[in-house]
């Protein structure tokens, strides 16, 4: 049995075609190895978003590459984002790789990992915002890579949107949802096999079956999925706040398995800075919607992601996006310095903000959130919520960890668990009651009770 190893970066989306191509690998009798000692075949699924990921991938591959000129590996594959968008030079620089497949071309990753075959020799696809098709359906083999009770579905692949900083749309093709009955069987499934929280997961979730001809599909999907037995927690990530409908926001405050989380990636609150992002909006409207958002559904956790130091942004820009964010109080906040991306209609704006100031305003931002956060944590102190439980903390082996509705797995905090009842077991994946005991900046302390 052919052993093969994965080393799979950037997010979610990228970690679904992973398990995708596992998931085939598997099937077709190869065994799947944690120990890259022992992989004959390694795939990196590369991520080409920012120069700090691509700049991953690199050294993921030399990796890879290296353990094969030292007789560790047999064969290197490279997939993914960065393939799409560098797919030539990768071919010229690096000869010592095996087989390069996009992100539309996972499907033919048994030929990739066929030793008996040249793939350089073969006709390579042309993928482009036009041509690519790929979706993975409900009977499509899949190898999880994630932990047992939690799992992501891909919803649709692609975007549209015309963001001057992002590369997606061309690495990853036109916007195309799957199909809602194939999504349901994917989650009954997955249920069946224990999954108790399902993520789902698109480059614009909140588009979901436009493109089909479906008027709020995404609000008719989380009502399903919440009728499904087994699962008890239904999460959305990677809505665009232009498509927050009235619909969808009814979903999740009525749907009692659909924990109230928001993930709205905003960039920024400037209409100077969002025009010039290709985003459209202005702080005003923005506000509108934040509280709109949390009069539909009362307590519900907002995350949301910005870039600092994009071209044109000045300091009363930046002061304005500082006053946003104290006056709206996310939950839950992420900041990006501006990445120069070729092929982006920002790569050819001028005024650039050099790039020691853009990451002191990240620094800055990130200061003020997190006595946004701290604040809003110590409020919960005294408190009991619902915790889905997670085993033994990653931080100490004498504590363990779960995450409150409003915390996604890996980009928001956790709860450390310090006590509970004499002789109780817990059981990962399961739901219990935790009372909130200690506030830091990000993650909580508490006890099951």
């Amino acid at each position: 049995m052919k052993k093969v190893g994965f080393v799979s970066l950037g997010c979610p989306k990228n970690l679904v075609d992973s398990e995708v191509m596992m998931g085939q690998l598997k099937e077709a009798g190869y065994e799947i190895t944690n120990n890259a000692d022992e992989a004959e075949t390694i795939v990196v699924n590369t991520c080409g978003f920012i120069e700090s990921a691509k700049q991953e991938s690199i050294d993921a591959i030399l990796e890879a590459t290296g353990a094969k000129a030292n007789g560790k590996a047999q064969r290197v594959v490279v997939a993914g984002c960065l393939v799409e968008r560098y797919r030539d030079d990768l071919i010229n620089e690096l000869p010592e790789v095996d087989a390069f497949i996009g992100t539309n071309e996972i499907g033919r990753i048994l030929e990739a990992a066929d030793e008996t075959k040249n793939f350089r020799e073969l006709p390579l696809l042309q993928i482009g915002n036009k041509t690519a098709t790929y979706l993975y359906d409900f009977d499509t083999p899949r190898y999880r890579a994630t932990e047992s009770h939690t799992a992501f579905i891909k919803i649709a692949e692609g975007c549209d949107r015309p963001c001057a900083f992002c590369s997606i749309p061309g690495m990853r093709g036109s916007f195309r949802s799957r199909r809602f009955g194939s999504i349901l069987k994917e989650a009954e499934d997955l249920a069946k096999q224990g999954v108790r929280e399902i993520v789902l997961i698109a480059q614009d979730s909140s588009r979901f079956g436009e493109d089909l001809g479906e008027v709020d599909a995404l609000a008719k999907l989380v009502r399903a999925l919440g009728e499904i037995e087994g699962l008890e927690w239904i999460r959305v990530m990677y809505a665009y706040p232009t498509h927050i409908s009235d619909a969808f926001l009814a979903a999740i405050a009525e749907t009692p398995k659909a924990v109230k989380y928001l993930d709205m990636p905003l960039q920024h609150a400037s209409r100077n800075v969002l025009k010039l992002m290709k985003r459209g909006g202005t702080r005003e409207s923005l506000e509108k919607l934040i509280k709109r958002v949390r009069e539909r559904i009362p307590n519900i956790t907002i995350r949301t992601t910005f870039i600092t130091g994009f071209p044109g942004e000045t300091e009363e820009d930046f002061e304005e996006l500082m006053a946003f964010v104290r006056n709206c109080e996310f939950d839950n906040v992420g900041v990006f310095t501006y990445s120069d991306e070729e092929g982006t209609a920002a790569f050819d704006l001028p005024n650039k903000v050099d790039a020691r100031t853009a990451k002191q305003r990240r620094a800055r931002l990130m200061k003020e959130q997190a006595k946004i956060s701290k604040r809003k944590n110590k409020a919960k102190i005294g408190n009991v919520y619902k915790l889905l439980f997670e085993g033994v903390s990653q931080e100490s082996d004498l504590l363990f960890q779960g995450r409150l509705e409003g915390q996604a797995q890996e980009i928001d905090g956790y709860i450390l668990i310090n006590d509970m009842p004499e002789n109780f077991e817990p059981e990962i994946g399961a739901i219990y009651d935790v009372r909130i005991s200690e506030a830091h900046n990000y993650d909580l302390v508490g006890e099951i009770i």
